[in-house]
């Protein structure tokens, strides 16, 4: 197939729902002729018409001229059988997550639209190899992932199967950028980019949960500390725990069962008894008109003059932690070339967790989470010692408000939240990396344009030394003594 330019090609969008709306909608904003079908009788009319209803009120705020809503508008047209399609130089499909059912449109299709046609389908998890099977033409065939709402979310992932022609997946790559997306180029695995390398963000919390190291109000708040939009509980209760569930079994039974992508018990619970989150009225919080928020937590005294107080480390977050100290009034010596990062407050230590837990490292010892440099301080998760004194108990959270976050105590678990949960985001992109899905770059705009992460997998890895993700992940691997947190051969590679 030639690469030639589709920037003026018309376009039939298959489906009138979400997906297929807002993707008729970009198109036709970007100027092409668009025709959109739908099986249903009566469901493009109904779509057309919120379209129409939307622009309006976005026109009536400023936000589009009365003129683009009407060019918008009349650039879609609605077509009642496939068979009107036949000049159509590209295809989205945006329907149900059947394979059988893609597989069959696009067959059908074939007989319909001109042999140079691209087909695009906007699966978020089907293989694309799987759709092209008994296709006359399957290179031709895209995956074109769209990410709701279509209209404001950047992210397109351009998804290769192993037949589809590199010039096809060029031209659509192309078309995305033409409409004022970010495409990224990803190979056709379970979850593409995105909802691969997601799957930690909500795993390890459910972990976390299942092991009772916390509640979901500190989870949430400690990743938003981290600069999260959303906790991975929100977000989940956002989602919908039976959509969110769905997906980590669709992406677990792909992977053969795959030990790091395996569903939690938590999870199905919930599911099985109808708390699906946002849209049920609770899930992991209540959404009820009489639902009480947790009260904020009330600020600490500062901590007792230490006798003598020793700073360990070197960087950024040492010198942070320097300054925080001596604004305080708090006299410290630094330890430059010590193997840890915290305070020693007499005979204590506070330590930045290495993922080994608080009482492997002595009886006086608390551990705290992995600070971001770039996120404002927040919520941080901090756990003592079961070795360790009252005295020291009451003092390390003392301690870590004094240097700008606001502590929140959790059982001693290994890597506790942040540091556990971006160990394992990086682990996943460097496997998708070592494995062709994607490259460094496409899995860092993926994650923040798809997601809207604080920054891309290899951003953290980049401010944070590679042996101390590959240590943590390892003390995770020696604790738990399961394949779940293998450390991936891309980060050994790089030590």
């Amino acid at each position: 197939m030639t690469n030639k330019l589709l920037t003026n090609a018309p376009i039939l969008v298959v489906g009138a729902g979400i997906m297929g709306l807002g993707i008729a909608q970009v198109a036709a904003q970007a100027g092409h002729s668009v025709m959109i079908y739908d099986s249903r009788i009566g469901a493009v009319a109904e779509a057309l018409a919120k379209l129409a209803k939307n622009l309006e009120a976005l026109a009536a705020k400023g936000k589009f001229s009365v003129d683009q809503v009407a060019q918008t508008l009349s650039s879609i047209q609605a077509i009642d059988s496939l068979a009107a399609a036949t000049s159509a130089q590209l295809v989205v499909e945006a329907i149900v997550e059947n394979i059988e059912v893609k597989r069959g449109l696009f067959q059908q299709l074939e007989a319909i639209v001109a042999t140079d046609c691209v087909l695009a389908s906007n699966t978020s998890s089907i293989s694309i190899t799987a759709i092209a099977n008994g296709l006359v033409q399957p290179g031709r065939l895209v995956g074109m992932h769209f990410f709701n709402p279509v209209p404001l979310m950047k992210l397109v992932e351009v998804v290769s199967g192993l037949q589809t022609d590199p010039a096809v997946a060029q031209q659509v790559f192309d078309l995305a950028k033409s409409w004022g997306k970010v495409p990224v180029l990803a190979r056709s695995t379970p979850g593409f980019i995105v909802n691969r390398i997601a799957r930690p963000y909500y795993a390890e919390a459910l972990a976390l949960l299942q092991e009772q190291v916390t509640t979901p109000a500190v989870l949430d708040a400690c990743l938003r500390g981290a600069g999260f939009r959303m906790g991975p509980c929100e977000l989940m209760d956002l989602i919908g725990l039976d959509i969110n569930f769905a997906v980590t079994q669709s992406v677990y039974a792909a992977n053969f069962y795959d030990k790091r992508f395996v569903p939690s018990l938590i999870q199905r619970e919930m599911v099985e008894g109808g708390l699906f989150g946002r849209k049920s009225g609770r899930g992991f919080f209540d959404y009820s008109a009489v639902a009480v928020k947790p009260a904020a937590p009330a600020l600490l005294p500062p901590p007792a003059p230490p006798q003598r107080l020793r700073l360990h480390g070197s960087g950024a977050l040492a010198d942070r932690f320097a300054a925080a100290l001596a604004q305080a009034d708090q006299r410290c010596e630094r330890v430059e070339n010590s193997d840890w990062l915290g305070l020693e407050v007499d005979a204590a230590q506070l330590r930045l967790t290495d993922g080994r837990i608080a009482v492997q490292l002595g009886a006086e010892v608390a551990v705290y989470d992995l600070p971001l440099a770039n996120a404002a301080p927040g919520a941080l998760a901090w756990a003592p010692s079961a070795r360790a004194s009252e005295a020291w108990c009451a003092a390390a959270p003392a301690w870590l408000q004094l240097l700008g976050f606001m502590p929140q105590r959790v059982c001693d678990a290994p890597g506790l939240i942040v540091a556990r949960t971006l160990a394992m985001l990086i682990n996943e992109a460097a496997d998708a990396v070592q494995q062709g899905v994607c490259s460094t770059d496409a899995a860092d705009a993926a994650m923040k344009l798809g997601v809207n992460y604080p920054a891309g997998p290899f951003e953290w890895l980049a401010q944070w030394q590679t042996g101390a993700v590959i240590n943590l992940l390892d003390a995770l691997d020696t604790h738990y003594r399961g394949e779940r947190y293998r450390v991936s051969p891309w980060l050994r590679q790089r030590v």
